[in-house]
């Protein structure tokens, strides 16, 4: 693998699966309960690694997504980069599967606010946003998307 790739988990991660994923990826963008943030901490500090991180947002309200709420968003990004081992690099979100609309833009709008927020609290490692993919990555790059993901477009949909 070339030096400068990074690979990056934007799956749920199961604290089953936790010694495994600090092993495998450069980044988990998917840290969506402060119990999980807890656990990968103390994985990574028995293993002497830093592990890059970005909390997973709900900004949709969507029942079947994971993440935290945006009212708890700032709180549990201040509790994680308290954790020693971890590094909070970003918020990541997937949103709901509704039309592309007003709405729809202020999912992505609200994600990027969050991200401004963190860094303005002093979390100035907390830079990037990961919101966008194959359906909806043009509108996520306007809304300040610094990372998109785009499987379907590049792989075709699953069967």
């Amino acid at each position: 693998m070339p030096d400068n790739m990074e690979i990056h988990l934007i799956g749920h991660l199961q604290s089953n699966k936790i010694n495994k994923a600090i092993q495998l990826f450069d980044v988990i963008q998917t840290i969506d309960s402060l119990k999980l943030a807890h656990k990968l901490n103390a994985a990574c500090e028995k293993n002497n690694i830093i592990q890059r991180v970005y909390i997973q947002v709900n900004s949709g309200n969507d029942p079947s997504k994971f993440g935290f709420v945006i009212e708890d968003a700032l709180e549990a990004a201040q509790q994680i980069s308290r954790l020693s081992n971890l590094c909070l690099e970003g918020v990541m979100m997937i949103p709901p599967l509704i039309d592309i609309d007003d709405y729809y833009r202020s999912i992505f709008k609200k994600t990027k606010a969050i991200q401004v927020d963190i860094y303005n609290s002093g979390i100035t490692n907390c830079v990037n946003v990961s919101m966008g993919m194959s359906r909806d990555y043009q509108l996520a790059v306007e809304e300040g998307a610094t990372h998109i993901r785009i499987g379907t477009a590049l792989f075709g949909s699953r069967n």
